[in-house]
């Protein structure tokens, strides 16, 4: 298979801090990547480099066959679609459902005086149908539930037909019958044989939708484990990278993680 991504000892610091320290890792046409890691170990830094968002410091990152630095990230970003909660405040509250979708042909968030044609509302219409918000298509973004929002921003970020979908973390803020509803989308999407590769980012194995094949770990903005889900999703990574003692159940391709129980004397 072809790669989608390929960073080579990526390394991205601000100032006198390392958000990440020389990650090394590729992503290939039908993966489907769950990145994991507790709060400052650099996924959101990580998936802004997948995202076209930011250049590392050192190190080759690679995104669809282009080397970040060495081509305009205006042509690129379209190739690749991004869903986090920065993209979700610059949404329009007033701006209808149908139109938050069929905008991102252009690349904009609002529409003003683009003009599309049929089968581009027909698309926009379709994505909708297979994220299972179709009757949200007539509603504004701002009356929209938390959970309602998220499955709209990925029919957006579907749009453009994109060679790699990047979700970042979209299952924070929902409720548990929200974040149940998205990861059963997210699930329809990763089977999908259609679906571009896709990276998927969380802090919890809870929300890791069936048919993800691989899981890639960060602790302080270092690769603790990474490869194909059954291998490497066990008890004993995640414990190193939460850094507290953990026990893994899985059930019908679903995970779940607790604390190990302190034995008493």
């Amino acid at each position: 298979m072809d790669t989608v991504l390929e960073l080579v000892d990526v390394s991205v610091r601000r100032g006198q801090a390392t958000l990440l320290d020389s990650v090394s890792w590729t992503v290939r046409e039908g993966d489907r990547w769950v990145i994991l890691g507790a709060n400052g170990a650099g996924k959101t830094t990580l998936v802004q480099i997948c995202s076209a968002q930011i250049h590392p410091t050192s190190g080759l990152a690679a995104i669809l066959g282009e080397i970040l630095g060495a081509i305009d990230v205006f042509e690129l970003r379209p190739r690749i679609g991004f869903t986090s909660a920065a993209v979700a405040e610059r949404i329009p509250r007033h701006e209808i459902v149908r139109d938050v979708v069929v905008s991102a042909s252009y690349g904009v968030l609002g529409r003003w005086r683009e003009q599309y044609d049929d089968l581009d509302h027909e698309r926009a219409y379709d994505l909708l149908v297979e994220v299972g918000a179709q009757k949200l298509a007539d509603r504004t973004f701002g009356t929209l539930s938390e959970g309602e929002r998220k499955r709209v921003q990925i029919a957006r970020a579907l749009m453009t037909d994109p060679e790699l979908l990047v979700l970042d973390e979209p299952a924070a803020g929902l409720d548990l019958g929200g974040r149940e509803d998205l990861v059963s989308t997210m699930s329809v999407l990763a089977n999908d044989a259609l679906s571009p590769a896709i990276v998927l980012v969380s802090h919890h194995v809870e929300e890791v939708p069936p048919g993800f094949t691989h899981v890639l770990m960060l602790r302080d903005g270092r690769v603790v484990a990474a490869g194909p889900m059954a291998e490497t999703m066990t008890a004993e990574n995640l414990s190193a990278t939460f850094g507290m003692s953990l026990q893994l159940t899985v059930e019908e391709g679903r995970y779940a993680a607790r604390r190990k129980p302190r034995r008493h004397a």
